[in-house]
């Protein structure tokens, strides 16, 4: 039998690689984690979730106070926005994670392998200028920003930039189009209108955040609105030139037509992220990607190579850093030899702009589909948020709870919210839906009151058409 280094080497340490090294470590196994970057914790924890909701969260603050909200309950400040002092806060928090990682990898005798990685064979992979044998390896290399054709990404010019470089402006552009409706496009923009940018949203389709319940969709270009972002929808973008600090977009509608130049101090390029398979020297070991770059697994998460296993963005499923976690947690279990699963029809979405929309499982139309087109074979339960007390005391009335069950069995088969803690309330619906609830089982169960996530309660009642409150 082959002696090796380690039994299990995990290439990349986001979100779901950090996990599977933690997760073996944990399960007796000799484990090693190589990682290019000069902290642990993934796009997620350096550039990604972690700084933008520190961003998200300070901003939020500062509109409160700039805005009225405060003045509204009664207490009257004048802001002063200290930018500087803002990516501080967001330095810190990231440095913060990223060093706790670093401090979970020894306290669990994680070695980690500081370079980027290449496969030299199946269980022999190259990290810098070490070579690392293992009897298991784990692709978890994550994802990047997707280019847009014919358009150049400079982040240390701040003009033309992609999600890293928007949050790290020096100053707030007086005038800022983002590219693409999706989540980071919206929270992103979100920050810098809140701190007093005219955000321009470009968005290819008819509705923004692709993929949410159609409901959700509509509402959204409502409320992103009101905030004060003006959308264009059905609208690409054929090129951005840049003279100096400024940059200048041509824009077309998406079914073709005339076009038009827009002028902007920033452009933000959000279309989407692209998994990380290029340069791990996968051809020497035969593993192809598919038409998306992406790593095919079967239901273990094992590749088609003989002990080598792949999680995260670089596999298909949504790009999430928790539904990464929970491939490395059953990546890990199931090379230990116990049984690691992943639910894959339950992975809720969040978008953490304000309020936040969340959603688990079907949007209404997939869920109609499921049912052979028929639409008297699902229920569908809603209930708003302004009929909710605590999101009435709060000045909160944005928004709604819906939940879509099966007709005969009551099964719940999708739940979508907008609310200010939408994020929090949606782990209730997507446990209740691992459990296999009914909507009378939410609305039946006792709901602290006050609290937003009553209204959880409310839209599983009105499924069956009898909600107390509206």
């Amino acid at each position: 039998m082959a002696e090796y280094d380690y039994d299990v080497l995990v290439i990349g340490a986001g979100p779901g690689g950090y996990v599977a090294a933690i997760r073996a470590a944990q399960l007796g196994l000799k484990t090693a984690c190589a990682e290019s970057r000069e902290t642990l914790g993934g796009t997620c924890l350096n550039v990604g979730c972690i700084p933008s909701k520190a961003m998200l969260h300070a901003s939020e603050f500062y509109d409160a106070a700039a805005n009225g909200a405060m003045a509204d309950m009664g207490i009257e400040v004048a802001p002063k926005l200290n930018l500087d002092k803002m990516h501080a806060q967001r330095r810190d928090a990231v440095k913060s994670l990223t060093g706790g990682i670093e401090f979970l990898f020894k306290k669990n005798k994680v070695d980690w392998k500081k370079g980027r990685a290449t496969f030299q064979d199946a269980h022999t992979v190259k990290v810098g200028d070490e070579t690392v044998t293992a009897k298991n390896v784990i692709i978890a290399t994550g994802s990047s920003v997707t280019p847009l054709p014919g358009v150049e990404v400079d982040n240390d010019n701040h003009v033309v930039v992609d999600s890293t470089g928007a949050l790290e402006l020096p100053k707030v552009p007086k005038k800022m189009v983002v590219i693409g409706g999706g989540v980071i496009g919206l929270e992103l923009g979100s920050v810098w209108n809140r701190l007093g940018a005219e955000v321009i949203v470009v968005e290819y389709l008819d509705k923004l955040l692709p993929g949410m319940d159609d409901d959700v969709r509509k509402e959204a270009a409502k409320i992103f609105k009101k905030q004060g972002m003006e959308l264009k929808l059905k609208t690409k973008v054929t090129g951005v030139t840049v003279k100096g600090k400024k940059a200048t977009l041509t824009l077309e509608p998406a079914a073709g037509g005339d076009e038009e130049t827009l002028e902007a101090d920033c452009v933000l390029v959000s279309i989407g992220r692209k998994p990380n398979t290029q340069g791990l020297g996968l051809e020497n070991i035969g593993l192809e990607t598919n038409q998306r770059g992406q790593i095919e697994i079967d239901h273990d998460f094992r590749t088609a190579v003989d002990g080598v296993w792949a999680i995260g963005d670089c596999v298909p499923g949504p790009m999430l850093a928790h539904k990464a976690e929970d491939e490395g947690i059953a990546c890990a279990e199931n090379i230990a030899g116990q049984t690691g699963i992943v639910n894959h029809d339950i992975i809720p979405g969040v978008v953490y702009t304000w309020p936040e929309f969340a959603g688990v499982g079907l949007t209404q139309e997939e869920a109609i589909e499921k049912m052979g087109g028929d639409k008297s074979k699902i229920k569908v339960g809603k209930f708003p948020m302004m009929a909710n007390s605590r999101a009435k005391t709060n000045h909160e009335p944005d928004g709604f709870v819906k939940v879509i069950a099966e007709a005969e069995s009551d099964r719940v088969l999708g739940v979508w919210c907008i609310a200010s803690v939408a994020g929090t309330m949606i782990a209730q619906a997507a446990q209740a839906m691992e459990f296999g609830a009914t909507s009378e089982d939410i609305a039946y169960t006792c709901h602290a009151h006050p609290t937003h996530s009553e209204a959880v309660k409310e839209a599983a009642m009105a499924v069956q058409g009898k909600p107390i409150h509206i």
